[in-house]
């Protein structure tokens, strides 16, 4: 393989068994989002293409120990049902598909595993499972470590000394800021303005670099951690207001 490819989907099976047999992509990264409403004026796809630009851009500055698996593209969301247009999956068969995926990379010799997540409807479901998960792979995979981190959490302390109203807020600064910085075409800026709050108006695209700057360096710092053998603690991240169902939640 000569290219600096990092997402395991655009590899034959030629490219991957050789990299892995020259020492290559000994961790891997899953992203996991959502496909839900964002208020007015952002794409849907927004929780899962962040976070696989933040995957991606963590896996090329850490070429070639780093491979991007396939996202889990929509996610646990029945708190936006109520807005026509969101996916969402059942908690039980969601959960499922990502230890699928996370083992098929363990078993492919993959020893770090970082779930990189941008959906917070996501978080509580996978952090009630992490520990059996890790206990699992302790029995079976004594080195591996699996880890899962929202990509704003690993960076919130940077985040919050740049954004205004609060990390991450759903279509709010931090989010619409990542989107006009990453991917301004998915922001209706004729619809800024049809929000019950200005929320959004605060959103450049120059906070969105320092966000998605600040996010990926902090991931490629944890990672590393991993590969070096420390990280192995569950630190959950719940935002605050998770358990409260009459807010708006990511």
């Amino acid at each position: 393989m000569t290219s600096n490819e990092v997402r395991l989907g655009k590899l034959t099976r030629r490219e991957f068994r050789e990299a892995r047999q020259a020492g290559r992509f000994q961790a891997c990264v899953i992203p996991t989002g959502a496909v839900e409403q964002h208020l007015e004026h952002l794409a849907m796809e927004h929780d899962i293409r962040s976070a696989c630009c933040v995957a991606e851009e963590v896996a090329r500055r850490m070429f070639p120990q780093v491979i991007v698996a396939e996202p889990l593209n929509f996610g646990i969301s029945e708190h936006h049902m109520v807005h026509p247009g969101t996916l969402s999956a059942k908690p039980g068969p969601w959960l499922s598909s990502l230890f699928d995926a996370i083992e098929s990379m363990v078993r492919h010799g993959c020893g770090n595993v970082l779930v990189v997540n941008g959906h917070g409807g996501n978080e509580a479901p996978v952090y009630g499972m992490l520990r059996q998960w890790q206990l699992f792979f302790q029995n079976q995979h004594p080195n591996v470590n699996v880890q899962f981190h929202s990509y704003w959490n690993l960076s919130r302390v940077e985040a919050e000394e740049i954004c205004d109203t609060g990390v991450p807020g759903h279509a709010q600064e931090y989010e619409t800021s990542i989107a006009l910085h990453l991917f301004p075409e998915n922001v209706r800026s004729d619809a800024m303005n049809d929000q019950e709050d200005a929320l959004p108006l605060t959103a450049t695209a120059e906070k969105g670099e320092q966000f998605f700057e600040v996010a990926v360096a902090k991931t490629v710092e944890y990672l590393e951690g991993m590969m070096a053998g420390g990280n192995r603690e569950i630190r959950p991240h719940l935002m605050s207001h998770q358990l409260d169902p009459k807010v708006d939640r990511d």
